[in-house]
């Protein structure tokens, strides 16, 4: 969760251990504002929490997915784009112009890169301040500390607990690109694959436990688990873990078939007329 601007000399210092990607409290606004701008056109423009777990997915993923793939996965018809080399993608149907879509695509990236930096790190403690840090929300905390009747408006809607947005974000570039999060062969491996992705999806269910803090407005009432505050930890230490295995493990090899091929001591293919063993078998 991205900590406010610093306003002092001596915050200013701490700076330099902040991913020179990182997005600032400014650029945050103004991707939800973008995004509240494209909801006008599309039903179903997600909000930022969800796409910040797509991007920390993409990420982790065993090949890189190019923009042509996961733009409209995101925000258009799933259906890939074809586009050459060294060109811009064309306009996505949802965004007014090309301006609006190159702004959101910058800002993206930006946080794509930082997401990288901070999973590279070699950190000991997630208090570090280089660490991970997914941006999720506790929505019900926000709700909790409004005015009652604001809160009256909102009966009756589905309230998503605590990142739970954010890891349904991630679990849906896992089920798009299942074939890139297929278990491995390595019996190890695999079994390191099963862990980590059980605790992603574990924050997609919903907090059903007693409620203990508020981490929207600490002084606020309790609206997450502590359970599910420690969920939340386990879930960012398997983050690192999905990232550095797909990373060790680089992108799957293709299988190639070989058809069927001449015995040995029939005629080359070829036309030589030599046997196969003496030519192109040899």
């Amino acid at each position: 969760m991205q900590e406010q601007a610093p306003n002092s000399a001596a915050e200013d210092s701490a700076l330099a251990d902040i991913p020179e990607g990182a997005l600032s409290n400014d650029q945050l606004e103004e991707l939800d504002a973008l995004l509240d701008e494209l909801r006008t056109r599309g039903d179903e423009i997600p909000q930022w929490e969800f796409c910040d777990g797509f991007l920390t997915a993409l990420v982790c993923t065993r090949r890189p997915i190019a923009a042509a793939e996961y733009m409209p996965m995101l925000l258009g018809d799933g259906e890939a784009l074809q586009v050459a080399e060294g060109q811009p993608l064309p306009k996505l149907e949802v965004f007014k112009d090309e301006a609006q879509q190159a702004r959101f695509m910058e800002l993206f990236e930006l946080r794509l890169a930082e997401v990288r930096e901070q999973l590279d790190a070699d950190i000991k403690s997630l208090a570090d301040d280089a660490a991970f840090q997914p941006e999720a929300l506790d929505t019900r905390g926000a709700i909790a500390i409004l005015p009652e009747a604001e809160q009256a408006e909102l009966a009756g809607e589905e309230v998503p607990s605590f990142s739970q947005v954010w890891a349904l974000g991630f679990m849906f570039v896992v089920e798009n690109w299942a074939d890139e999060w297929a278990a491995p062969r390595d019996k190890e491996a695999a079994q390191l694959l099963d862990a980590a992705m059980e605790f992603i999806v574990n924050l997609t269910e919903d907090d059903t436990d007693e409620p203990a803090l508020n981490l929207y407005d600490e002084a606020g009432p309790a609206s997450t688990s502590q359970e599910r505050v420690d969920a939340f930890g386990e879930a960012i230490w398997a983050v690192y873990d999905l990232y550095r295995l797909w990373k060790s493990m680089g992108p799957r090899q293709e299988t190639i078939v070989k058809g069927e091929q001449p015995g040995r001591n029939d005629p080359c293919p070829c036309g030589s007329g030599k046997k196969f063993k003496k030519c192109h078998g040899a």
